[in-house]
């Protein structure tokens, strides 16, 4: 009898335990103290709890009213702050009580992509220090940074949980920063230092990753560019393979569960893993599945989504499933500059920021950072004046044995860097091969010729994996590679 008695009070208390569990309020992994809401903006806060529980959501002078459905979800949006740097405190009740502090009201970023963007501050195994004189360096940076109105949320990369593993929003100093993307920090650096806001990043980031597992499954069965693969793999509890690629694989742990967290853009940098598969048009196709699936998931619209040209390197030592040329590259080059087609988008050229064509990580992030940052400055936060893309390819003309070609950002002419000579430039006939081109700089203007090339009929720029060309605007950015046909 007793020990029924004893059984039956073991079973009462888990029922009470697993009742109360079910019924109390929680909140996904992106809620934390110490983070930034995006200013001008309404910020979702959202969560679980027992089906038709009441929630109150308290911050500052907003109190919002919210009831779980039958599925436990709740939501409310607060409504939009301007910037502070003044500590808030956001309350959660309902059975119980969520409450998390010092919470700042500024800019909020997210970056994603593969090991150029996850290379660390204080750099992982074999990734070298960027060379002496180029600015901040990561690791100088990372043991002397201590500004508390950079915020920062680095996702791990684990995924055999429904929400995001994190350690939580940090200040950006001290080992968090050491782990934390040095072209995010760096960018945010460069965004503290302009606006005078508070910044949060968002990094979630995996080394040697294609963009297929960072794109939704839907997002490819949505696209008429797909058609090959979701026309032979009906939609079903398998998920869809791209190219023998997972699609959604990382999306779906490491990315939705941030959704709909309020953010002012992302940052990318990724594809040379899509590089070292001979990718060339279908990887703008695979842009816009990427770019619209996230902001449609989102639901804040068009949100400015900048994106970094994969630096020189030289794949054709790779041992990959497919042998590669010196064209590889410039022709993935080709189809991340046709991405630019996607409104609201905008790219940046590292063909100058690398010191050792055989090293696939630049160490330079630091003006990687600044570069997008330029792009942030002028298109959302008003530097309307800034300079924020080098010279593009506008016009060619052959005449007399000669081309001459136009360039586009380049008011006030020309110049090059390092010799007086344009470098990387090439010519050929309509049928023939193509040959070092003697450049002149003539203004905004570049004129070729060979003597072995009577009638040039096509030319090229740095179309080679490990070009790295001398020819900048007078903003410093550098010329986009390019190549006519």
């Amino acid at each position: 009898m007793k020990k029924l008695l004893l059984a039956g009070i073991f079973v009462s208390t888990n029922l009470l335990i697993s009742a109360a569990s079910q019924a109390a309020v929680s909140m996904p992994n992106i809620f934390g103290d110490a983070m930034v809401f995006q200013q001008d903006s309404a910020v979702p806060i959202w969560g679980k709890a027992n089906a038709g529980e009441k929630i109150t959501v308290k911050f500052g002078d907003q109190s919002l009213n919210a009831t779980a459905d039958s599925n436990g979800n709740w939501r409310v949006d607060l409504s939009a702050a301007k910037a502070s740097d003044e500590p808030h405190t956001l309350d959660i009740t309902g059975e119980n009580q969520i409450q998390f502090k010092n919470i700042l009201i500024g800019e909020v970023w997210f970056c994603s992509g593969q090991s150029n963007m996850e290379y660390q501050m204080d750099r992982q195994k074999g990734m070298k220090a960027p060379p002496a004189g180029t600015g901040d360096t990561a690791a100088e940076e990372a043991a002397t940074a201590n500004d508390p109105l950079i915020r920062i949320f680095k996702v791990e990369k684990k995924l055999d949980q429904k929400d995001v593993v994190t350690t939580g929003w940090s200040t950006a100093a001290g080992e968090p920063l050491g782990k934390f993307s040095a072209v995010g920090y760096f960018f945010a650096k460069k965004l503290r230092h302009e606006l005078h806001v508070p910044i949060g990043m968002i990094e979630s980031s995996w080394g040697g990753t294609r963009i297929e597992p960072w794109t939704p499954e839907s997002a490819y069965r949505a696209s008429d560019a797909f058609k090959k693969y979701t026309s032979t793999q009906p939609a079903s509890t398998q998920p869809l393979l791209i190219e023998g690629e997972k699609a959604g694989r990382i999306y779906d742990r490491m990315v939705k569960p941030l959704i709909p967290y309020a953010i002012r853009g992302a940052l990318w940098y990724q594809g040379e893993s899509n590089v070292m598969f001979n990718e060339t048009d279908i990887y703008t196709q695979k842009m816009k599945a990427l770019v619209g699936s996230w902001r449609g998931a989102w639901g804040e619209g068009d949100f400015p989504f900048y994106y970094v040209q994969v630096a020189p390197f030289r794949y054709t030592k790779r041992k990959d499933q497919v042998k590669h040329t010196p064209q590889t590259l410039p022709e993935f080059w080709e189809a991340q500059t046709a991405a630019l087609s996607i409104p609201n988008t905008a790219m940046v050229v590292i063909t100058d920021l690398v010191d050792n064509v055989g090293d696939i990580h630049p160490s330079n992030k630091w003006d990687v950072a600044q570069r997008l940052a330029l792009q942030a400055l002028k298109n959302e936060y008003g530097q309307t004046k800034l300079v924020t893309r080098g010279p593009v390819m506008k016009t060619v003309e052959y005449t007399d044995g000669k081309a001459t070609i136009g360039f586009e950002n380049a008011d006030g002419g020309l110049i090059t860097k390092g010799s007086a000579a344009a470098t990387c430039f090439e010519i050929a006939d309509k049928d023939g091969e193509f040959s070092p081109a003697k450049a002149e700089i003539d203004g905004s203007t570049i004129i070729l010729s060979n003597e072995s090339v009577k009638n040039p009929a096509r030319v090229r720029f740095a179309w080679n994996e490990t070009a790295q060309p001398n020819l900048y605007n007078r903003a410093g950015l550098p010329a986009e590679p390019f190549r006519t046909k």
